[in-house]
């Protein structure tokens, strides 16, 4: 996938956990967690959510790669090259 495929696809599911932030205005290296209030079960449904959407495993050991818009970017785009 493209990076702006994947970072829509990241605003999308984090829409649905939290349909009231501006992810607009959401820095790309700022803590996803603190910046759209997520806690810790509506991040590991953030991750469900993008491992689903996507058909990728996503091991627990890399979970901080998705605690930033900037890094999820990276991590997703590289994890969907064929």
């Amino acid at each position: 996938m493209k990076l702006d495929e994947i970072k829509q696809l990241l605003f999308e599911e984090l829409g649905n956990l939290a349909p009231e932030a501006d992810l607009a205005t959401v820095p790309p290296d700022a803590d996803l967690r603190e910046a759209v209030d997520l806690d810790s079960m509506d991040f590991l449904n953030f991750v469900i959510a993008l491992h689903k959407r996507l058909g990728i495993d996503i091991p627990e050991d890399d979970y901080a790669e998705l605690r930033t818009i900037g890094r999820a970017v990276d991590y997703l785009t590289a994890k969907t090259k064929t």
